[in-house]
């Protein structure tokens, strides 16, 4: 666990400067994040947001024919007034917040959304969802030929479009001015061979066929989750995100990310692993109410990240800094 920082962050929870713990093997990650966070600290700090959060569970039926399909939707719609006791009864911190519906011919996904305090919530709402299933195939008039509790739909653990379109876990938005002294004296170049190379770099992003734009959301997330005992698979859904670097009319270089699909949590599972718990503590995340404070400070650790390598390859000094910091001498 190396330590970066501090960054300086303007949220709506989180507020200050953090130092933050970063797991990792390479050799380079710390020391690239650190900068970042040191020219955005010296032009004035990240503004961070918390906008949205919400946990899935996508069950899966399947029936004769549509006509069925249609029964089933219908019962579903006209006893949905009854989940909200149901989910009560099976979690203290879940809430059931909107229940979508996807028909495909004789089958049906049903989507459960569901808030789930402050822990990332995986478990939570599936046997929320499981008690509300349960409650279906005791009370609708007739049997699907299959149904499944998940049906990978939901986006758990896997990059998917959808993640654009509502939120996964908690959706955070970041975003800096660093200015042209600090771009040259701190990462060696000038915002306009930055924000240059983004717009290189993100049409590339687009012919790969990749979801979202950015450049390595996974390498601080990965870090920072595994420092404070989150699911780190939860990665392959949390770096899909975009990244957006331009030039003011003042010169200066504006930075912003947006990550959609960010599971994380502060309470439950690793979070409560003696290493980890004191890397919460050290965030001012130990614990129920910091959730969305901890989102906000994972969006502007990323946004340092960003900043960080988009300089590097844009003056020429990316392998270079891999043959210094790497492992290997």
């Amino acid at each position: 666990i190396g330590v970066a920082g501090p960054i300086l962050i303007h949220g709506t929870k989180a507020n200050g400067e953090f130092y933050i713990p970063l797991a990792t093997t390479e050799g380079a990650l710390v020391s690239s994040y650190h900068r970042g966070m040191k020219a955005i600290r010296a032009s004035g700090g990240v503004t961070a947001a918390c906008l949205s959060e919400g946990t899935q569970r996508s069950p899966y039926f399947k029936f004769n024919n549509i006509g069925e399909v249609g029964v089933f939707v219908k019962f579903v719609l006209d006893n949905s007034h009854t989940f909200d006791a149901i989910v009560a009864q099976a979690s203290r911190y879940a809430k059931l917040s909107d229940v979508k519906v996807n028909v495909e011919g004789n089958s049906v996904i049903l989507t459960f959304e569901y808030t789930t305090g402050d822990a990332s919530g995986q478990n939570m709402v599936t046997i929320c969802t499981d008690q509300i299933c349960q409650f279906l195939l005791a009370n609708i008039p007739f049997q699907p030929l299959e149904w499944y509790i998940e049906c990978n739909y939901s986006g758990d653990k896997k990059a998917t479009a959808l993640s654009f379109t509502s939120v996964r876990g908690k959706k955070v938005t970041a975003e800096a001015t660093v200015t042209q002294k600090v771009v040259k004296e701190v990462l060696g170049t000038t915002p306009g061979d930055i924000a240059q190379y983004w717009q290189s770099s993100s049409v590339s992003a687009v012919q790969s066929g990749g979801i979202g734009i950015q450049g390595h959301f996974a390498n601080g997330l990965t870090a920072l989750f595994m420092a404070t005992g989150q699911d780190v698979a939860c990665v392959s859904e949390a770096y899909v995100g975009i990244t957006r670097m331009e030039v003011t009319k003042q010169g200066d270089l504006y930075l912003s990310v947006t990550l959609p699909s960010l599971t994380v949590g502060t309470v439950g599972g690793g979070t409560g692993l003696p290493t980890q718990r004191e890397c919460l503590k050290m965030l001012g995340c130990e614990g129920t109410g910091t959730a969305r404070k901890f989102a906000e400070i994972c969006g502007a650790t990323v946004l340092a990240g960003e900043l960080s390598i988009a300089a590097a390859l844009a003056n020429g000094n990316f392998s270079k800094a891999h043959r210094l910091f790497g492992r290997k001498k």
